[in-house]
């Protein structure tokens, strides 16, 4: 049945955050680390805290991965992250390979050092991973954490991406109190957005460590152009103007810093290893892993689940470990789970209270079935800066002891753009779950009378194959394909 009350609370994964600080941080003091200033080492306290958080980082962004692609990462990281100053031994850094479909890397204090899959398949060369990784190590010895967690403690910005869903997306500050206290991903980090001061100096630090080890590090340029490339097919995609990416949501416009970059670097020449890089990487699975399910255009499905909805028209969705996050120009949501006793009532209220420090509950819950689906649904109107939103939950019952729910917010009077949504769960057959299949990266060698167009071919996607193709590979719509060439496509 549509519901016609209220909308939806700014929910947010944590899929989309470039570097990560704990609270436990704000204490910590800055030192100074420009490309010539001191370096303070790893201390007992980073170590510890460092310790801390990696499990539920881990648990945040889909696990380590293992294998031949995770160890090359790591070794990379490690070498790049001693050029640091940080710390002269490798053993003291702990570099993963994460698995999460979204373009991130972050690092944290005490020698903690990550990189999604899904950015190690868009660099190009060894280079390139070691400049994003080195940048990040820069992040963290330049003490940027601190600073920014100050500023965090200061302004009470508490959640995952909540000043992002608020403003960024919605080009106001109208879910911005809402979305301070959003659907808790169990270690509530902190997602900031560093000052353009910082990416720069993080930039410097990055060029310098490839130096130091010998590579180009005019790689830093190219790997920033990539991810510049790939903002914009990120919003082609997905039909909007303003979409604002994983990584770019913390570490702010790539596009600025290509030519600051390259000015820094010169043009002294060094090693990019790409041969050794695209063996090392092969193989990688490319988008979303299906033990967390798949998002195909705006479509969710789950094989293990053996679950489905679909996103409305003019949304979008981006899959986290834990939670699929909807976004569109009008609103915002989240499909999650939460514990369960078999009281739906009391599970939509259980929501609601984690939606704002204000203990938000919904006017009235009112029960349904959803395809054959026990479920129930709440909302309430409320004051969001000045301006009234519409929050809703929406609960399904999967089970004796699980249950399913989106949560979305828009502005008052919108709500029922999410009603074909709501109505669109479904349990999926058998036939259906074995259908969904993973995504990989393959290097393979151009043949003779191959071109970028016959390449792309080759991709597993129905929509902008072309364009996937050439920013996948750092690529341009004149670029020549030579025989023997090595290059990047996405198979199943």
């Amino acid at each position: 049945m549509p519901v016609k009350l209220r909308s939806r609370a700014a929910i947010l994964t944590v899929t989309a955050m470039a570097a990560v600080v704990l609270p436990a941080w704000a204490s910590q003091k800055a030192s100074p680390a420009n490309a010539q200033g001191a370096i303070q080492a790893i201390s007992a306290a980073d170590r510890q805290q460092g310790a801390e958080a990696h499990p539920q980082l881990l648990q945040e962004f889909g696990g380590a991965m293992t294998g031949p692609q995770s160890n090359y990462v790591q070794t990379i990281g490690k070498n790049i992250a001693v050029q640091s100053g940080l710390s002269n031994a490798r053993g003291d850094f702990t570099v993963t390979l994460l698995n999460s479909p979204v373009n991130n890397a972050f690092a944290v204090p005490g020698g903690y050092i990550y990189v999604t899959r899904q950015l190690a398949a868009l660099m190009n060369n060894e280079a390139e991973l070691a400049g994003v990784l080195g940048h990040e190590v820069g992040h963290v010895a330049a003490r940027h954490s601190s600073k920014r967690q100050s500023a965090a403690t200061r302004n009470t910005i508490i959640g995952t991406l909540g000043t992002l869903l608020s403003g960024a997306l919605l080009g106001n500050g109208a879910l911005g109190q809402i979305g301070q206290k959003i659907f808790s991903t169990g270690s509530q980090l902190l997602t900031l957005k560093y000052s353009r001061g910082q990416e720069t100096e993080a930039d410097n630090l990055g060029v310098t460590y490839l130096q130091r080890a010998g590579y180009d590090p005019r790689a830093m340029s190219s790997v920033l152009q990539s991810l510049a490339n790939q903002n914009t097919l990120d919003a082609s995609i997905k039909g909007t103007s303003n979409q604002v990416p994983a990584w770019a949501s913390t570490h702010p416009d790539p596009a600025s810093r290509v030519r600051a970059a390259l000015a820094r670097a010169g043009t002294k020449p060094g090693m990019t290893n790409r041969d050794a890089f695209l063996a090392g990487i092969n193989g990688l699975t490319y988008g979303d892993d299906p033990a967390q399910g798949i998002v195909d255009g705006s479509k969710f499905t789950h094989p293990s689940l053996r679950l489905a909805f679909q996103a409305p028209n003019g949304f979008y969705l981006v899959n986290g470990t834990r939670s699929v996050s909807i976004s569109g120009q009008s609103g915002k949501g989240e499909f999650s789970s939460a514990q369960y006793n078999g009281d739906l009532s009391a599970y939509i209220n259980t929501v609601f209270a984690g939606l704002s420090e204000q203990q938000m509950r919904a006017d009235s819950i009112q029960t349904t079935t959803v395809n054959g689906i026990k479920a129930a649904y709440g909302a309430t109107r409320a004051t969001s800066g000045n301006s009234q939103v519409d929050v809703i939950v929406f609960a399904y019952e999967w089970g004796p002891q699980q249950a399913f729910h989106f949560a979305t917010i828009s502005q008052a009077g919108q709500a029922t753009q999410f009603n074909a949504m709501f109505q669109s769960i479904r349990r999926i057959n058998a036939t259906e779950a074995s259908a969904v299949r993973p995504r990989k990266l393959s290097v393979v060698t151009v043949k003779s009378g191959e071109t970028v167009q016959t390449m792309a071919s080759r991709m597993a996607y129905t929509d902008k194959a072309l364009e996937r193709f050439l920013v996948l590979n750092g690529l341009t719509t004149t670029s020549k394909l030579s025989v023997g060439q090595k290059v990047k496509i996405v198979v199943y």
